[in-house]
């Protein structure tokens, strides 16, 4: 497996913790919420599982030991050195990280500085807009700034990303926009979010406009879909980063528009037959724990390996050409869209 890009995490946390607090994180990975039932811990689960069988030995341990001697080993270690130790690793040579990520967590210098790797900024729309808000005193000055922000932000992220559940295939009109806006610095007074969607159309627009690739957060990839045609040939690479259970439906849109990338996640199985190899893309999501990182490319890694042996013995491809399938979605694909090549000749002139 070549050195892995993971084109979406969020950094991992910089404190020790209990059971408690690591049992919290691992529930959010594994798609649950409160408690574990009775008797149980979220260890009982497939990430539970996968975090026993992979990360003990980085922090020398045998491979599935209890739970409670892995956090023991954890906490002697210290965090930082633990969380050094899963993200070294882990094979990851490349982290996209999402900025506006909760306090507490990782920046794409720290990260990167940890990992011994490369890390670069993916700018999240909503959270930026938000800090613009908080600067603007009308719906004018906030359309301005946030059209210098914009363009401020491009020179030195690699991409933008966006939670707009869906779209239509036009950009707003002005006077919508600055009616939306009104409405939502108004609302704002009293902290409420980005729940405006015209506004967040608008600076999803605005953000195709730079030119640089947009990642785009959708539960269901479809309901883009005019977007996705509105926006081909403006030179803006898209990527869709859609729910579980919905990433077959984003690698067929991937295939069906030449500017429409789709994230695999950590298991490529159901995307691989649906679209072109170069137009896919691996990410770990990972948050705040680093075993996540560790399971993701583990994970990734194994699906993939699966994958290839099937489709050797069934005689879809040869050996000769696993490799460059396994290159390309685990980073080829990544290090073009987000022009990762022109990014780090740039960081060493």
């Amino acid at each position: 497996m070549p050195s892995i890009v993971d084109q979406h995490s969020h950094g991992i946390g910089h404190g020790d913790l209990g059971l408690g607090g690591f049992e919290t994180h691992l529930a959010a990975a594994a798609g649950a919420t409160g408690p574990a039932p009775p008797g149980t811990t979220y260890f009982d689960s497939s990430t539970g599982l996968a975090v026993r069988r992979w990360c003990p030995p980085l922090l020398g341990l045998e491979p599935h030991c209890a739970p409670v001697r892995y956090l023991a080993r954890r906490r002697e270690l210290g965090a930082y050195r633990a969380g050094r130790l899963l993200l070294r690793g882990a094979g990851i040579g490349t982290f996209l990280l999402e900025a506006g990520a909760p306090c507490g967590l990782t920046s794409a210098a720290e990260l990167a500085h940890t990992a011994d790797g490369r890390a670069h900024e993916v700018v999240r729309l909503e959270p930026l807009a938000e800090q613009i808000a908080d600067t603007s005193g009308s719906a004018d000055s906030f359309t301005a700034y946030a059209t210098e922000a914009l363009l401020a932000v491009a020179k030195s992220a690699v991409a933008f990303s966006s939670g707009v559940r869906s779209c239509d295939g036009t950009p707003p009109e002005p006077a919508e926009v600055r009616e939306a806006v009104a409405r939502w610095l108004r609302a704002r007074r009293t902290g409420g979010p980005l729940d405006e969607p015209m506004v967040a159309r608008h600076l999803l627009w605005s953000a195709v406009g730079t030119g640089l690739p947009v990642q785009l957060h959708c539960r269901d990839p479809r309901r883009l879909a005019r977007f996705l045609c509105a926006t081909e040939g403006l030179g803006t690479d898209l990527v869709l980063l859609p729910d579980p259970g919905h990433h077959r439906q984003a690698a067929r849109l991937a295939a069906a528009f030449p500017h429409v990338y789709a994230d695999v996640g950590p298991r490529p199985e159901e995307s691989l037959a649906e679209a072109p190899f170069g137009k896919l893309l691996f990410s770990t999501g990972a948050r705040t724990l680093p075993e996540l990182y560790v399971v993701g490319a583990r994970s990734f890694a194994q699906a993939m390996g699966r994958v290839m042996n099937d489709w050797v013995a069934e005689g879809v491809c040869r050996w000769a050409e696993v490799g460059r399938i396994v290159s390309l979605v685990a980073a080829g694909t990544a290090r073009r869209v987000y022009r990762l090549d022109a990014e780090a000749a740039r960081e060493a002139g």
